[in-house]
């Protein structure tokens, strides 16, 4: 046979034998399997049906819904929040994507805007920083270098900053900016993940990191970064081995130079529920913080054991204000407004309380959690936050507390319009996870995130560069607080603490608006009437 022969013979054997082989495979092993009804009948053509199933959340993210569509975030979003991270850039052409017929709210540009010299704004010490720039971008190719820059920092200046907890503790808590990374643990993220996030957070200054309910890791402390330490039921960094509260281990917390105050968690917006973190991401460093067993599931408790009341949780946040001399909050999800309003009024008359609240919407994400905890358990965001800030207004202990919000705060006018709700400051979790590369995949829960993000899989973890991720944590944060400032122009103020209710409007699908305190207070009137 001549060579030409035997390229036949094998193509012959790839195109037609090996095909045929592998179709008889599938059809004896799936024809008589018992788990899979449509297999039994149709092997070669059920097993299609699964492979097209398992990739369909891809295609649908990549080639089928348009670009505002997507949950839990639209490709729109993500890529904008990609972009001011790398670029530092929110530069749009041509026109918006909104539904500008669809019901929404808007913010109220003022006649005369404030003139950009004439902002309220901290730019004095400037940000050294790493930003991407295009070198070429057409469709074969894509050649892109990073570059050294100065940017603006976007502080608050002095007087503007917002002070937690000066009136009730020996260490108050400055900030500068007005936002900071919401609570992410690591064990939900990996140490690469958090070096990363502290570093971007600890350079772009005044911001914060919370650590989530899973304890103070070196990780969280290598850049320098404010930190707030959440506490939530399982009680993390702060426990006996038995479980029980330590106020050993509380004290020595609280003497660390970068925790600037702490977070009781009584409820997260995904899951309102304790924690949860699969055995597989506990590795022997997590369990030495958390003080657990390694390699096994980790599940919080519900609710705190330590107290049961507004007024047991109150004495509860004076004692741990008295050893530690540093703010301590809550952190909620809105559900009961009996309950909310019970704890207003409480606060008013035992002259008691947190030093701050973070109101967390359903909407929110999470590494771990229950559909129907997900779908059903919590308001969102833009009923949640009003409803808080209403009624402490109500009880006169407005003033006593600071507001953080959270659930899809991720661009500017998303911040803006929870300030304008009464929000003083800002959470993000998901947009500073894309900041570090997250790419959506949605298994944060399986330690098996492809990007090296929600996972403490070594071999994972080698897709995150550290130093790199840190620029683009930074970026983002300076791009959100620039964009802030812009919004607060164009309504005619000169600081973004300034923004109220007054400065948001609601337009309903017809083209009717509506100012959105006539909204809250139609609201009470019909709760009124069907009560």
């Amino acid at each position: 046979m001549t060579v030409a022969s035997y390229i036949l013979v094998g193509l012959v054997v790839l195109i037609i034998i090996v095909p045929l082989v592998i179709f008889g495979i599938i059809w004896l092993k799936d024809e008589k399997q018992e788990e899979h009804s449509v297999l039994r009948n149709y092997p070669v053509l059920g097993k299609m049906r699964y492979i097209l199933e398992k990739i369909g959340p891809e295609l649908r993210q990549y080639l089928f819904h348009n670009d505002n569509e997507a949950r839990p975030f639209s490709r729109r979003q993500y890529q904008d929040t990609v972009i001011s991270a790398k670029y530092k850039n929110r530069m749009m052409g041509f026109g918006s994507e909104r539904d500008f017929d669809g019901p929404g709210y808007y913010v109220r540009n003022a006649m005369y805007p404030v003139q950009r010299d004439e902002l309220k704004v901290d730019n004095e010490k400037k940000i050294r920083t790493k930003i991407y720039k295009i070198d070429k971008d057409n469709l074969f190719r894509r050649q892109e270098h990073r570059e050294y820059t100065e940017a603006d920092p976007f502080y608050l200046r002095d007087d503007d900053a917002i002070v937690i907890g000066g009136d009730t503790c020996r260490k108050p808590f400055k900030v500068k900016g007005f936002v900071g990374q919401s609570a992410m643990s690591y064990g939900a993220l990996g140490e690469k993940a958090i070096t990363a996030l502290s570093t971007g957070l600890g350079m772009a200054g005044g911001t914060w990191m919370n650590t989530g309910e899973g304890g103070l890791s070196q990780h969280h402390l290598k850049g320098g970064v404010d930190i707030i330490y959440q506490i939530g039921p399982g009680l993390f960094g702060v426990r006996t081995k038995d479980g029980e509260f330590s106020w050993e281990e509380f004290k020595r917390k609280s003497e660390i130079e970068e925790v600037k105050a702490f977070e009781l968690k009584f409820a997260q917006g995904a899951k309102t529920r304790g924690g949860h973190v699969d055995g597989s991401k506990v590795t022997p460093e997590i369990a030495e913080i958390r003080n657990v067993e390694p390699w096994k599931t980790v599940d919080s408790p519900n609710r705190f054991r330590q107290f049961n009341n507004n007024h047991e949780m109150f004495e509860f946040i004076e004692k741990l204000r008295e050893i530690g001399g540093k703010p301590v909050g809550i952190k909620i999800v809105v559900g009961n407004l009996d309950d909310l309003e019970a704890f207003a009024k409480d606060m008013k008359e035992s002259g008691k309380g947190p030093d701050f609240i973070t109101v967390d919407g359903g909407e929110g994400g999470t590494g771990a959690s229950f559909q129907e905890l997900a779908d059903a358990a919590g308001l969102p965001i833009r009923a949640g936050l009003p409803l808080v800030h209403d009624m402490l207004t109500k009880y006169g202990v407005r003033d006593r507390v600071k507001i953080f919000a959270s659930g899809k705060l991720l661009t500017p006018d998303k911040i803006v319009m929870a300030m304008t709700m009464g929000a003083d400051l800002v959470n993000i979790a998901r947009g500073l996870m894309f900041s570090v590369g997250c790419i959506q995949a949605q298994v944060c829960h399986t330690n098996n995130c492809p990007v090296g993000v929600a996972t403490t899989d070594p071999k994972l973890q080698r897709a995150l560069i550290v130093e790199e991720k840190s620029f683009r944590t930074c970026n983002y944060l300076l791009s959100l607080r620039e964009g802030v400032f812009n919004l607060a122009a164009a309504a005619g103020i000169d600081t973004p603490t300034k923004f109220e209710r007054k400065h948001l409007i609601y337009k309903d699908e017809f083209g009717r608006v509506y100012p959105v305190d006539d909204l809250f207070k139609q609201a009470e009137v019909m709760k009124m009437v069907s009560g």
